[in-house]
């Protein structure tokens, strides 16, 4: 049995989805009994938990193989990386706790610089922590998640423009939850002794522009990717709803972006998920 946090979000719902396809049992970790609603018909045991409460997550994970686990976006009331700092110290604790034989952590592309790359830094120093947690631990850093245009969407059918702070016709890697699961899922059983990076992405490098075409389709309605002004994020997400300090973090990893940081280590290593953009981005609108 697998244990799969946040499984009824998009990636750890994909999770749970590969892992059952592959024959295994899951234990999905959810934050309400409501958001485990969705797993009563899917043969998976549901465990309400909070992933700050070391104890409990301890219990939660205790019993199983593996654990695929990741850092949940903190409240925006709190301080991003000292939230953060606080659950990898909570997920680090319980896994060697639950002396958990597997971990597959969801980190991201970009995850190997320490600095400079906006939220990501997170990210890095929780690899860094988790380290040697489990006798194997793989940091799946995924490409960009094609989930992040989700929030520009309200804006793109009232303007019939997606902003873009870097190139719109400039093509880089991006991932779909789909494919990020199944690649958790894969490494999950592949149970690869030490510490590993995988890195995934989708199928191929899409640009602004290709996102736009297929939001054109599901949306019918004409959107144009848009160049804007590098300086206007912030203020941007700002609109969007973010605070000043996080809307500030991701315009940093724009930039980091458009500066190359947020390249994959191991580029020729790959892992290239089979799911078409179409399909990857529907869910967005649905």
């Amino acid at each position: 049995m697998f244990a799969v946090a946040g499984a009824s979000g998009r990636v750890g719902a994909m999770t749970a989805e590969g892992l059952n396809k592959r024959g295994q049992k899951v234990r999905a970790l959810v934050r309400s009994a409501e958001k485990g609603e969705a797993f009563a018909n899917k043969r998976a045991e549901v465990v309400v938990v909070d992933l700050l409460d070391t104890a409990a997550l301890t219990k939660a994970l205790t019993g199983v193989t593996g654990a695929f686990l990741f850092l949940p976006t903190p409240p925006p009331e709190l301080d991003f990386f000292a939230a953060n700092e606080a659950m990898t110290t909570s997920l680090v604790a319980a896994v060697k706790a639950a002396k958990l034989q597997t971990v597959v952590f969801l980190s991201s592309i970009g995850a190997q610089h320490p600095a400079g790359t906006g939220p990501i830094v997170a990210l890095h120093h929780a690899e860094k922590a988790l380290a040697g947690s489990a006798k194997s631990v793989t940091f799946l850093r995924a490409a960009s998640a094609l989930e992040l245009w989700a929030p520009a969407l309200l804006d793109a059918l009232d303007t019939s423009k997606l902003p873009v702070f870097g190139h719109a016709h400039t093509a880089y890697p991006q991932v779909g939850a789909k494919d990020v699961g199944d690649a958790a899922a894969q490494a999950l059983e592949e149970h690869v002794p030490g510490n590993r990076v995988v890195e995934v992405a989708g199928a191929q490098n899409w640009s602004p522009e290709d996102v736009a075409v297929v939001l054109t389709s599901l949306l019918k309605q004409q959107i144009h990717a848009v160049d804007r002004p590098p300086e206007e994020e912030a203020a941007y997400h700002e609109h969007l709803g973010l605070t000043p300090a996080r809307a500030a973090l991701m315009a940093e990893r724009t930039r980091a972006n458009v500066r190359g940081l947020l390249h994959f280590a191991h580029p020729h290593d790959v892992r290239r998920g089979v799911t078409p953009l179409f399909e990857s981005v529907a869910p967005l609108v649905a």
